[in-house]
C-alpha cells in the first residue's frame, strides 16, 4: 500500500513540475468574463449564407 502512495505522490510531483516548466498553463479553471472568446459559430463573417436561409 507504501508503494502506491509513494508512486502517486511522485507521479503527481513530475506533472506539477512539468506543467510549471511548459509555459503558459492556465488551470485556473472556467471563466465566464469578457475576455473569453466568443463561440466559433458567432465569428462567422456577416457575408456567408448558412443552409437554413437560403
Amino acid at each position: 500500500m507504501w508503494k502506491l502512495i509513494l508512486a502517486f505522490a511522485l507521479f503527481a510531483a513530475i506533472a506539477l513540475y512539468l506543467l510549471s516548466k511548459g509555459g503558459d498553463v492556465d488551470i485556473s479553471g472556467e471563466k465566464h468574463g469578457i475576455e473569453t472568446s466568443p463561440p466559433a459559430a458567432a465569428s462567422a463573417p456577416e457575408g456567408v449564407a448558412s443552409a437554413a436561409s437560403n
